[in-house]
């Protein structure tokens, strides 16, 4: 028979629509397992094969581990709040309400082909006001524990989204959704004081299984610096702090730089320089925070007009705005020591300002000094102190560094301090696509929150939702729904008309998945007990600061309050990469896109070769944590794979009838495959995973082995987690068996130990033949055998070496 893979595929999708037998358990006995996706907004352009490859990816996990007997909770929903599902409904002039429900039916459409065992008793959407009642619920306990504030700032505005943006959705300066270039624009804003949990979120990183790349990303984003405030002022009195990590380079500061943004630009600011100041101040505020600090930004500035008192020497410093000093990063202001900071350096070079070393290397520095001994670039490295007054010759980070703050702290000039790059995340958007914020402004009692009893506060059903662009959400203009009674006086007062943002839902999603039906509280404590933290949870590299970090967050402030007894979300953390082709238009391999004319619908593929097919390709394409490049020949060789394995299966001569038992070869060699098979998959290396039934195939054609029904039910059920059409059609074909009665099967490491090894023979180290001897054989017996074997090659050829490597190969140098 010939492998019919649209029938066997629908046969079995139809049959796990009906029998779900996979779902979560309400009883908590079991070990469980609780493998997440990252749950996709659902844009209209659907699914692309880049999504299949991690869906895929965690459907091997909760598959295998569904067989091992645990109680899975792998469910999928929808996040469909936000910039993203608004944006795609005023493109196509269609209300978000109603285009986003067309996306999901898509997207849900779309999900049903890859067989994936999706718990959808569990599906949730995040605008169903059942579910942002208790979005709105998270918020109002964070504003009751004052981590929730308002604030007039100037924050990142997209003129296109015409909305404020936090500095983690700005990419080179431009809107990560649209790609316009954004701007500083004071707008009233919705503050979470994710600060005061800097400290909380970085120790908490040291516990996770998590790619040390994203938790170095996190570390980074933090960017926790320890150091000193060290206390300076003006020619005309104007008193300022400055914060270091070096103390120790005080001598060799020769100007100071403030942040464009500062508020004591104004008061320290010549009137010659007025002009200037305002041109440069207008020019940085298109810049965002990144691209400002950016090492590789070119640096600019203005000169101020006043001067510094150097705190200790009392030489008069000149004081510079530049882009690269940040106004929320330590005080806003640092001093300039270009000989031991590099982007002092290269703004003190710019600006031919003096370069004073006070730090010299204890070894020789290659390519450190100019012939005339001027520094060619800054010395960032330990060394001693010279040109420091008494303090000359210290070690400079070590004694140096504490010999100078101590007398700089006797004086009255400086203060231990500690800072952080995070900075307050901006939490509400100028836009109608979003859960309401539940505040009430009262012009008696001020800002009140909304009674729990109250929620959700639903968003109103309204025709003209596009954005106003005045700073203000088009909720502002629906008189009827603004207009409202103070919840504490009854006072006539009027609702908060910002909206939250789309992290809002996706922060705390998969505390609902346990019961999306629970009517009386967000999440349940039995089922957080148990089902907390996620087991594996498999999603982008490009959610590493924004998502994972806001997520880690809203935990850490859940169990601060006392609502859940773990303070971190994800044990197990795996970052896919991205599935990449060649652009039509760029003529480059990149990511999938619409708009680079390189996106490969799946629906196509699975319709051509089957969704086993598609499943196992991208398994096989490469390591699942890098971006691989999509191969169409590639796909078709996956395919003929799994012909070849339906054809070899269903071959009556390659199976013992019922009762018969295969040969020691064949079983052995069946053990070895499961033991190679297993281990890569547990360690994520489901590529070679592939590349072990492959190769397990090519055996058993070769050797014509026949295998009995042991074999047979522990093969197929381990190949259901790659290929589960096709594996649940051939146990019930050649077995009379479901896969949900099968078990994931073990190895017998008896029986997988090699008594055999293949050796390769070499030429000069060119491969000319191979040859199967015993496990541990000496170096005398191979090479017999081999001389024999390569005698075709070795013919009139003098051997002058021979090179061994035990169980692996023989080379034969000749001349």
């Amino acid at each position: 028979m010939s492998y019919d893979f649209k029938s066997i595929e629908q046969k079995w999708q139809n049959h796990w629509k009906q029998n779900p037998y996979f779902k979560a358990r309400p009883e908590k006995k079991s070990k469980k397992f609780y493998c997440l996706d990252m749950f996709p907004y659902p844009s209209g352009s659907g699914l692309h094969v880049g999504h299949w490859k991690g869906y895929v990816l965690s459907d091997v996990f909760a598959r295998m581990k569904w067989l091992e007997g645990c109680n899975v909770l792998h469910p999928m929903g929808w996040d469909a709040f936000g910039l993203p599902a608004e944006n795609d409904a005023i493109k196509k002039g269609i209300h978000p309400k109603t285009n986003t429900a067309k996306n999901i039916a898509t997207f849900k459409n779309q999900l049903a082909k890859i067989g994936a065992i999706y718990d959808w008793n569990k599906e949730l959407n995040t605008t169903d006001p059942e579910y942002y009642k208790w979005t709105q619920w998270i918020f109002l306990q964070m504003y009751k524990a004052d981590l929730a504030y308002e604030a007039n700032m100037p924050i990142n505005w997209c003129p296109k989204c015409l909305t404020g943006l936090a500095n983690e959705e700005i990419v080179n300066g431009c809107c990560e959704r649209c790609g316009t270039q954004t701007f500083q624009k004071p707008v009233r804003q919705w503050i979470l004081a994710i600060t005061k949990y800097a400290e909380k979120l970085l120790d908490g990183l040291k516990k996770l299984d998590w790619p040390e790349k994203v938790k170095l990303m996190q570390e980074n984003w933090i960017g926790k610096s320890e150091g000193a405030k060290i206390k300076f002022s003006t020619t005309q009195g104007v008193s300022f702090e400055v914060f270091t990590t070096r103390p120790d380079t005080i001598f060799g500061v020769s100007f100071i730089t403030m942040a464009p943004d500062h508020h004591l630009v104004g008061k320290i600011s010549s009137d010659e320089q007025a002009l200037s100041i305002k041109q440069y101040q207008d020019e940085v505020a298109k810049m965002s925070d990144m691209d400002r600090s950016s090492d590789t930004q070119e640096k600019t500035g203005v000169f101020t007009g006043e001067y510094a008192i150097h705190p200790i020497t009392e030489l008069k410093i000149p004081i510079y705005l530049s882009s690269y000093v940040l106004k929320n990063y330590g005080t806003g202001i640092v001093m300039g020591v270009p000989a031991h900071d590099q982007r002092d350096y290269d703004f003190a070079t710019k600006f031919n300002l003096p370069i004073n070393q006070v730090i010299k290397p204890t070894h020789e520095e290659k390519d450190l000094y100019n012939t005339d001994g001027s520094l060619k670039r800054a010395f960032e490295a330990s060394g001693n102190l010279i040109n420091s007054g008494n303090f000359n010759d210290l070690d400079a980070k070590t004694e140096g560094a504490k010999k100078i703050l101590e007398f700089l702290q006797k004086n009255g000039r400086a203060e231990i301090a500690t800072t952080y790059k995070l900075r307050d995340w901006v939490f509400s958007r100028q836009r109608y696509w979003g859960e309401p914020i539940p505040l009430v402004h009262c012009p008696v009692c001020g800002v009140v929150p909304v009674p729990e009893s109250e929620l959700p506060v639903m968003l109103p059903d309204v025709e003209k939702y596009q954005p106003t662009g005045t700073g203000e959400s088009p909720l502002a203009g629906i008189d009827e729904w603004v207009n409202t009674k103070c919840p504490k006086c009854n006072h006539a007062a009027k609702r908060e008309t910002n909206t939250m943002p789309q992290w809002a839902g996706s922060c705390w999603y998969f505390l609902r998945y346990p019961n999306t039906q629970l009517k009386t509280s967000a999440f349940d404590k039995a089922d957080m007990d148990y089902w907390m933290p996620v087991d594996l949870y498999v999603g982008g590299i490009e959610h590493a600061i924004l998502h994972l970090l806001y997520a880690r967050f809203y935990i850490k402030v859940l169990h601060d309050l006392g609502h859940i007894s773990f303070d971190e979300p994800f044990q197990n953390l795996f970052n896919q990469g991205m599935v990449c082709m060649k652009s039509s238009i760029s003529g480059r391999v990149e990511k999938m896109s619409k708009s680079k004319g390189n996106v490969v619908n799946p629906d196509e593929i699975v319709e051509q070769m089957g969704s086993d097919t598609l499943r196992m390709y991208m398994l096989f394409m490469g390591p699942p944590e890098l971006d691989t490049e999509w191969q169409s020949d590639s796909i078709k060789g996956v395919h003929n794979f799994l012909s070849r394995l339906w054809n070899f299966l269903t071959n009556e001569n390659n199976i013992l009838p019922s009762g018969q038992t295969s040969n020691e070869s064949t079983t052995k060699r069946f053990h070895r495959f499961l033991k190679a098979y297993q281990e890569r998959i547990n360690d994520f290396k489901v590529n070679t995973g592939v590349s072990a039934a492959m190769e397990y195939l090519n055996d058993l054609e070769r050797e014509k082995q026949k295998l009995d029904h042991t074999i047979i039910e522990a093969f197929l059920t381990a190949m259901s987690v790659m290929t589960p059409h096709l594996a649940s059609e051939l146990l019930e074909k050649l077995l009379n068996k479901q896969l949900e009665k099968c078990v994931w099967p073990k190895f017998d490491p008896k029986l997988a130990e090699l008594s055999d090894v293949e050796i390769a023979i070499q030429i000069c180290g060119k491969l000319r033949a191979t040859i199967t001897t015993a496990k541990g054989a000496k170096q005398e017996t191979v090479e017999a055998e081999a001389r024999k074997t390569a005698e075709k090659w070795l013919e009139g050829k003098t051997i002058i070496k021979v090179v061994f490597v035990p169980d692996r190969l023989i080379n034969f140098v000749v001349k």
